[in-house]
């Protein structure tokens, strides 16, 4: 179940018909923040890109940003098309993913393998750690495991959901979780601390002294990588927003799909201009922690819900459970972070506390029908149907939900 399903069925209040205040709020604040989220991967997709044609010259940020700009309209666009076409480039990603992961675990393995352990040598000296910087530490290392739980928005699209998703969930963190422990070991088995915190991008630092005169192949594969990681997000916030806006907490116009391409097309270029905003105003360091407060709040939300839904009513059957105290301790986590990451990073992450209180009063404003004026209610209606002829848009026939 995604986080925005443990939202609407889980929370007691739920229940009441009329208050469905916490679901909508869910929604505007994903809207928001969804984008920055797509906009880091987009961006690490441009630095990777570009960084070979440079060296060892300074990237400009515009032209980075041009490049992220051209890989996001390109998703968008392929999202739009074909989601046949979507799932086998992510298919083709994900596999040269592997392939990229394995050519820097390979040299990192022998560099071991020749005695060059100087770069370990404290590695769990923990007199530098401080509460104030493990809150960021902690966004940005479970960054790169932020796709466990998009499975969940795409259940209607997965075949035998209740066998393929806890396979899904459990054989990609094993993999994960193997892959990127050991590709971190490598570049610490080549290069020095120093050198991985003074890189723009790790992946071409390692190549330079790996690969040499073909250092430029690994920066590439990793842009591909990022590529991947890009179409995949898209493919699965445009679904959370299609669900929304199909159980009536987001305009009607975002619950249809294209009626020969069968993509939730107005959902998706939605997300477009959104993104751009993103990538425009921010770099990739202070979007991070601008989202993962929001992230991590409504995650944290969602277990404590879960917890409650098994508490209300354990005796619905469950396809797949796991042990309470699981869901408890990554509840308690999670709160924990968000809280301390007020503290460690004031400015973006109360930013990101604004954009996810912001959507309050849109609830107020624009849910109760009684409080938004009738000759908005009309002019907005009237540009929802233009809209949805002008995109080739319906709601869809076959109920897969």
């Amino acid at each position: 179940m995604s986080n925005y399903q443990c939202f609407f069925h889980q929370f007691p209040l739920l229940l009441h018909p009329n208050i469905i205040w916490t679901s909508v709020w869910y929604c505007f604040a994903y809207i928001l923040n969804s984008p920055a989220n797509m906009a880091v991967v987009s961006l690490a997709f441009g630095r990777y890109l570009i960084e070979p044609f440079f060296t060892p010259c300074h990237v400009p940020i515009l032209a980075v940003k041009l490049i992220t700009t051209t890989g996001i309209t390109l998703v968008i666009a392929l999202n739009c098309w074909s989601v046949s076409w979507s799932a086998n480039i992510q298919t083709v990603l994900t596999a040269l993913k592997l392939v990229t992961v394995g050519l820097i675990i390979i040299p990192g393995m022998m560099a071991l393998g020749n005695g060059h352990f100087e770069n370990f040598q404290n590695s769990f000296d923990i007199d530098l750690l401080t509460l104030d910087k493990l809150p960021l530490a902690f966004y940005s290392g479970m960054f790169a495991y932020g796709g466990w739980f998009y499975i969940n928005f795409v259940t209607e699209e997965i075949i035998n959901p209740k066998r393929n998703i806890p396979l899904a969930v459990f054989i990609s963190l094993t993999i994960v979780t193997v892959c990127y422990i050991l590709m971190n070991v490598s570049y610490y088995a080549v290069l020095t601390p120093q050198e991985i915190l003074n890189s723009d991008a790790v992946a071409v630092s390692f190549a330079d002294n790996v690969f040499k005169s073909i250092s430029s192949v690994l920066p590439i594969l990793v842009a591909l990588s990022c590529f991947g990681a890009l179409n995949g997000g898209i493919f699965a916030a445009s679904r959370m927003l299609f669900a929304a806006a199909r159980e009536g907490q987001w305009p009607a116009l975002f619950s249809m799909i294209h009626l020969e391409r069968h993509t939730p097309l107005p959902a998706l270029i939605l997300m477009l201009p959104l993104i751009y905003l993103m990538v425009s105003i921010g770099d990739l360091y202070g979007l991070l922690n601008f989202y993962s407060f929001s992230r991590w709040f409504f995650i944290g939300l969602a277990t404590l819900g879960l917890m409650i839904h098994r508490y209300r009513y354990p005796e619905i059957p469950r396809p797949f459970k796991v042990p309470i105290f699981i869901p408890l301790v990554f509840t308690i986590a999670c709160f924990f972070i968000v809280g301390t990451s007020l503290y460690s990073d004031p400015v973006n992450t109360s930013i990101g506390c604004a954009v996810t209180l912001s959507g309050l009063p849109v609830y107020y404003l624009v849910v109760q029908k009684s409080r938004i004026p009738s000759c908005c209610t009309s002019k907005f209606n009237s540009m929802a149907v233009k809209l949805q002829i002008l995109m080739k848009v319906a709601h869809q026939d076959v109920q897969t939900y």
